[in-house]
């Protein structure tokens, strides 16, 4: 029995033992005083009449009409006149009048009132004993009356200590369900923090928790940090901290294989002529400090457009990676405008001339940047400052303009999407869920998220085709039953309606719910955390899965999200290339496995090439690995 039933319990009883008691000793107490005063009265009447009786003369007239006169006049149940031999001389009896009182009351009740006797005297002999007995029913009525409007007062009196006793309840009720999910939630590694209710002993409990929540936070949030310097050290450039050669060319080759928004975009290369001359002319701290503000300059363009990658491929090149990017000239004029302010601010003659391009799904890394690096060095061996555009027209676009454009999306989702079905394993090669990226029906031909993404972004279409994707993950799952996971972009996150329209899908069909992972970028996550808690707090009833992808470098900030109940992560393939030959990297991920487990989080390595680097994994404590070497087989698992 729950602790609020036993407080009900115990206040109820407390308040029928109190209305029992009082209406106990209310009750017996009136009974005692009116039989007293019915006694007396009796004694009193009897002695009265058995006076006049004694001062009249004896007859048998004067007899009958003094006990008729007292009779008729008092309220009387009986009166009797007996010689001293008992013989009766006369009588008045009237039957009992309780009719307005229940049966069981009086029965209850039941008076015991001795009648009053007197003796009538005659000269100096006994002339008879006279007998009265008083009317009892006024006494059942009077008693029955209080007892009613004891009962009423009680009623009211008891109505109010209950609800005085439900507004008590309900102040300890509140804090202890608080009490009671923080304590789920510690017990499902969520560390969340509740405010302190006024009860002392429950005030005392929830600081303990809030108090343990807050040093397990600190203590994930130390590791965690330790881990990014590990990282940065592993992958960023000691002087500017841009991703270094190796990191940076890991990401680009993920986003030209990858199947969502990263799989087209723009890539510019920045070079900073005669490195060696400006050391010279500015000192090799001032040269630094330009180098650095050149990181910084590409690193706030990255902001501004939403994601993006900077890195240092050598000492004098830099490359900027802007997925999603359609329109070069507007880049081209952005990037130009920060590179002739970088420029002027010096003293020093600077050159620092730059190409863009585009890239799509599929390209070969070393022929586009080849590209890109002819035509850089083209513009710096004629002087230019300005950054060229290798290729002002996105490649590959299957129609013209934005009207054939939205006209063939709206078309391909009205036809329905198609999921492609890509493995995520555990150690024991059993299926933790596939990962279903949408494929769209475009001129006769499925194509992967990469060619139509950014145009479907373009247009504002893309909570339409988020819904059209967990519609088709639904239905594959009821089909298959097999789990499934989906990507989420951010205008979904960010969209009310998107969650509602999500919940009400899910809630239709709670079984395929259960199956269904969702999860979005980890950049995007982190850079709009209210909206993706709000959406996390909507979908946790609905018992789906939610969790982030392609996460390196935003898994500092991991333990702010501790109390979304958040089931997975996946861990981006830039750090996952080469583990067996890299201790660093088996640090960092050792480390991060660990911290997600003790957050009740699975890890899950992205990009994994072969059974080899699975097994390497798997022996660093991550949960699941999935990529372009993973193969699911029903029988054998791997």
């Amino acid at each position: 029995m729950s602790l609020i039933k036993q407080l009900w319990l115990i206040i109820v009883g407390l308040v029928l033992l109190s209305f029992g008691a009082s209406l106990f000793i209310g009750v017996t107490t009136s009974r005692a005083y009116i039989e007293q005063e019915v006694r007396i009265k009796n004694a009193d009447n009897a002695n009265a009449l058995a006076l006049t009786m004694t001062q009249m003369p004896k007859d048998d007239v004067t007899l009958e009409l003094l006990i008729a006169a007292q009779f008729d006049t008092g309220y009387y149940r009986r009166i009797e006149l007996r010689t001293p031999t008992g013989e009766l001389i006369d009588a008045r009896q009237a039957d009992e009048a309780i009719g307005d009182v229940p049966a069981w009351f009086v029965d209850l009740i039941d008076f015991n009132v001795a009648p009053g006797v007197a003796v009538i005297q005659d000269g100096w002999q006994q002339f008879g004993t006279l007998t009265v007995e008083s009317q009892h029913s006024y006494a059942y009525r009077s008693l029955w009356h209080s007892t009613l409007k004891l009962t009423g007062w009680f009623a009211l009196a008891g109505t109010l200590g209950l609800l005085l006793g439900g507004w008590l309840i309900r102040g300890i009720r509140l804090p202890l369900h608080r009490v009671v999910e923080q304590a789920r939630d510690i017990g499902m590694r969520r560390f969340t923090t509740s405010p302190v209710p006024r009860t002392r002993e429950l005030g005392d409990v929830v600081e303990a928790m809030n108090q343990l929540s807050r040093d397990v936070g600190d203590m994930l949030g130390r590791e965690s940090q330790q881990l990014d310097v590990l990282r940065r050290r592993l992958q960023h450039d000691a002087v500017t901290d841009a991703l270094n050669r190796e990191a940076f060319l890991t990401q680009l080759q993920i986003h030209l294989e990858s199947q969502d928004v990263r799989a087209s975009g723009g890539l510019a290369l920045i070079r900073v002529s005669h490195l060696a001359d400006i050391n010279e002319r500015l000192g090799h701290s001032g040269a630094d400090a330009l180098l650095k503000e050149l990181v910084s300059s590409l690193e706030q363009l990255t902001q501004d457009h939403g994601s993006g990658l900077v890195g240092r491929l050598n000492g004098s090149d830099f490359a900027l990676l802007l997925p999603g990017l359609d329109d070069l000239t507007f880049a081209q004029q952005k990037l130009s405008t920060r590179i002739q302010a970088l420029a002027e601010a010096r003293d020093t003659a600077i050159l620092l001339p730059g190409a863009i391009g585009h890239y799509v799904q599929g390209d070969n890394r070393g022929t586009l940047l080849a590209g890109l690096d002819g035509a850089l060095s083209m513009a710096e061996s004629h002087g230019q400052q300005d950054i060229v555009i290798l290729d002002g027209d996105q490649p590959g676009s299957l129609f013209k303009n934005h009207a054939e454009w939205r006209e063939a999306l709206q078309g391909a989702l009205q036809e329905g999407v198609d999921l492609a079905h890509y493995p995520v394993l555990d150690r024991d090669g059993k299926l933790l869920h596939f990962e279903c990226p949408s494929r769209l029906r475009l001129k006769q031909q499925w194509h992967a998220a990469g060619v139509f993404i950014p145009w479907v972004s373009r247009l504002g279409m893309t909570t339409q085709l988020d819904l059209a994707v967990v519609d088709a993950a639904l239905r594959d799952i009821t089909q298959r039953h097999q789990p499934v996971g989906i990507n989420l972009s951010a205008d979904a996150m960010r969209d009310a309606r998107f969650a509602l329209e999500l919940r009400a899908r899910l809630s239709a069909r709670p079984e395929a719910a259960r199956r269904l992972w969702i999860e979005i970028p980890g950049n995007l996550a982190i850079q709009d955390v209210e909206h993706f808690r709000s959406l996390c707090k909507a979908l946790q009833p609905l018992d789906c899965r939610v969790g982030l992808e392609h996460v390196g470098a935003e898994f500092t900030r991991i333990s702010n999200l501790h109390d979304l109940g958040l089931a997975y992560l996946k861990i981006d393939g830039s750090l996952t290339q080469g583990i067996s030959e890299s201790h660093e990297q088996q640090t960092i991920l050792r480390g991060m496995a660990t911290l997600c487990h003790s957050l009740g989080i699975l890890a899950i390595a992205e990009g994994v090439e072969t059974h080899d680097q699975a097994r390497a994994l798997f022996e660093l404590g991550l949960d699941g690995v999935t990529g372009p070497g993973i193969r699911h087989n029903d029988k054998t698992g791997f």
